[in-house]
């Protein structure tokens, strides 16, 4: 980790923090130098480094080289879409733990004019899925939903990347595509992250056919070697020739078919094949799928408005929601206090209960958006928090019941358009299913699907049966791309994570820190975290990140805690402050800002 911090050092654009207020919050008190004062010493992700700040433009990534293609879109007189399209197609290349051509995601644009859009290109289910088809004969979920090839479904990256680029981009898709494909076809240096990242899932990829490519001999690529991702470079070359249509029909379907085949025999039925872990995508489910353009959902938070994803993802709802029922107290305590993790722990707990009841696929589901999201059903919630006692989640869930790993990037330009968006294949290389010819991992996305109600699922969310499986249908997701603008509609903040559930949270208290807490970027994105998604009902906080005498408090109000080494690493964030851009990406991981 201490190397990591050491390469950001070098990586940041330039130095310093802007010592005036923050735009648009003067009714709050300057709390800076609060965080320094009460922080555990020795806090691990204390900012030793500072953020990098920018005139004009903006790019943070979880990867430094797609930081570096995005920023060189952007000198080259692109916009904030094609900068972020260039981010999301170099991420494919440099970071295959989570960056994708296999996996979805969800982008939120705001044009300088004020306009906001928003397109979930999200991984559907196949359709050969059915509803149980991860339960074995005697009712138990499987692994199947995690490893192996009916753990995927069809990938919405491409299609999604092509759409928003055709729509709101300036430079053609060969332009903007083209530091992708020289990264994957002239090579790139593998850092010790990569190193890491692939030497800890070696078990998974050697599986499959990414072993050959990423372990030749049996050993994970060297740091400082150069590695050369051929067949990826020619998939990108298809798509820079021929568009979606270079990745859905043709060559790159076949190859994934093929896929699916590999150690099932030919004729075996969907049923069957699923209880294999063998794969039921088609040829047919790349060409029909399409992603869905959406209105971003509006909701705001002390006269700030924030625009964010609808469902089929679940964060914007409960971010919204959990700000909501902290809004209704006139000032929180002072972070990090007890009573403040109690307040912010109700409002968690309380929006996770909805989110895992009431959310799904809207083109499947009724979501009741409007209700989650308005200020009377805020109030309703928040008079259910004792002022000095946990609720139980179970009591709660009762009471309160009516009848996924990603990595985000930001993007803000020169005449002040903003994207922010998160992609993901959900865990780290997704289901370990490697595409040879092709060059890509697929995600395994079916695992956020609902195997069986009341059953967790990887990220030990306990959802219902609003997101169960269905052919065609769009798996729930905890992705929570946000911008926001300041009292007077002027850009405020760009900010996503990666982490599963612990994205919604994490974006959360970032918020609550810049907004609430007034404190700059670098420690609003590195101050300690709490997690509580209502089940299991604990709450895991950061390691050293809370002192003893507030987890005695904590645990006197009746809560369970769990100490974690990271609550939902690698948060990216632009923060406008003055005439000036701040990004920082989490010292919790690695990444890159870069500007101009």
């Amino acid at each position: 980790m201490r190397l990591t911090r050491i390469q950001l050092a070098l990586l940041v654009v330039a130095a310093g923090c802007s010592s005036g207020s923050t735009p648009g919050t003067a009714a709050f008190p300057d709390r800076r130098g609060y965080f320094e004062s009460r922080i555990p010493e020795g806090w691990e992700f204390y900012p030793r480094q500072p953020v990098a700040t920018a005139k004009s433009a903006m790019v943070v990534s979880n990867a430094p080289l797609a930081t570096d293609a995005g920023l060189e879109i952007l000198r080259s007189g692109g916009n904030a879409v094609d900068a972020a399209v260039a981010v999301g197609f170099a991420l494919a290349v440099v970071y295959p733990e989570a960056g994708n051509l296999g996996g979805g995601g969800y982008m939120v644009i705001r044009l300088a004019n004020g306009k906001t859009s928003a397109i979930d290109y999200r991984e559907i289910a196949p359709a050969a899925a059915f509803r149980d088809m991860f339960l074995d004969s005697t009712g138990a979920v499987t692994t199947a939903s995690i490893i192996g090839g009916a753990a995927s479904g069809v990938p919405g990256a491409v299609a999604g990347m092509t759409g928003v680029l055709a729509r709101y981009g300036s430079m053609p898709l060969a332009r903007v595509i083209a530091p992708a494909i020289r990264l994957a076809s002239e090579g790139f240096i593998v850092d010790s992250a990569l190193a890491a990242s692939l030497a800890g899932k070696k078990a998974l990829i050697t599986q499959f056919a990414g072993g050959d490519v990423f372990f030749p001999g049996g050993s994970a690529p060297k740091v400082g070697s150069r590695l050369i991702l051929r067949d990826l470079a020619s998939t990108l070359r298809a798509i820079s020739n021929r568009g979606a249509a270079g990745f859905y029909r043709g060559r790159v379907p076949e190859l994934v078919a093929a896929e699916m085949q590999r150690g099932c025999p030919a004729g075996v039925p969907a049923r069957a094949r699923a209880a294999r872990a063998c794969g039921i995508m088609t040829v047919e489910d790349f060409a029909r799928y399409r992603p869905s353009w959406r209105s971003p959902l509006r909701t705001t938070y002390r006269g700030y408005t924030l625009y964010s994803m609808p469902p089929s993802s679940s964060g914007g709802i409960t971010v919204g929601e959990t700000l909501n029922i902290l809004e209704g107290y006139s000032s929180l305590p002072r972070y990090p206090s007890a009573e403040f993790f109690h307040l912010t722990t109700g409002a968690f707990q309380r929006a996770f209960v909805d989110r895992n009841a009431l959310l799904g696929d809207p083109d499947f589901v009724n979501v009741p958006v409007a209700r989650l999201l308005s200020k009377r059903y805020a109030a309703v919630r928040r008079r259910t928090i004792l002022a000095d006692r946990a609720t139980p989640t179970p009591m709660l869930a009762a009471a309160l019941r009516e009848g996924a790993e990603t990595t985000p990037f930001a993007v803000v330009d020169a005449k002040g358009n903003a994207v922010s968006a998160t992609t993901t294949i959900n865990s780290l290389y997704g289901s370990g299913v490697y595409v040879p010819g092709a060059g890509f991992f697929l995600n395994n996305e079916m695992d956020d699907f609902t195997s069986r109600p009341g059953v967790p699922n990887q990220f030990g969310l306990v959802q219902g049966e609003r997101n169960a499986i269905a052919p065609g249908k769009r798996m729930l997701s905890a992705m929570s791309p946000t911008i926001i603008t300041d009292n007077s509609g002027q850009l405020f903040l760009l900010i996503g994570g990666r982490g599963g559930p612990r994205i919604i949270t994490s974006v959360t208290q970032v918020i609550l820190n810049l907004i609430d807490g007034q404190m700059h970027l670098g420690n609003a994105v590195s101050a300690p975290r709490i997690h509580h998604q209502a089940l299991p009902d604990t709450i895991r906080y950061e390691t050293g990140g809370i002192d003893p005498e507030t987890i005695a408090k904590l645990r006197a109000m009746g809560y369970s805690l769990s100490p974690q080494t990271t609550i939902g690493a690698s948060v990216v964030a632009i923060w406008r402050s003055g005439n000036q851009y701040q990004g920082m990406p989490d010292p919790r991981g690695e990444g890159k800002a870069a500007g101009y």
